[in-house]
């Protein structure tokens, strides 16, 4: 699939999802076919823990810890409140 995205702070979308920074919004312009032989069939097994829902606030991501992410987080972010930790 080739298309455009488009970020977006204020989109209407970040009602439905709790703790959303942004939104993005792809506009696809090209989809290309794809033999489904070796595309296999997913299910949910288990939602992961940093999947933000009502009432439950994700865990921190130890990459947001690391030196080479600190410093471009935006503000904002629950990471920054755990930066001395």
């Amino acid at each position: 699939m080739n298309g455009d995205a488009a970020v977006s702070f204020d989109d209407d979308l970040m009602a439905l999802y709790p703790r959303a920074q942004l939104v993005v919004r792809v506009t696809p312009r090209q989809i290309f076919p794809n033999c489904p032989r070796y595309i296999h069939a997913l299910a949910l097994v288990e939602r992961s823990v940093y999947v933000p829902d009502e009432g439950h606030a994700p865990p921190v991501p130890g990459w947001k810890r690391a030196d080479w992410a600190r410093d471009v987080l935006p503000a904002g972010d629950p990471a920054r409140e755990t930066e001395d930790a």
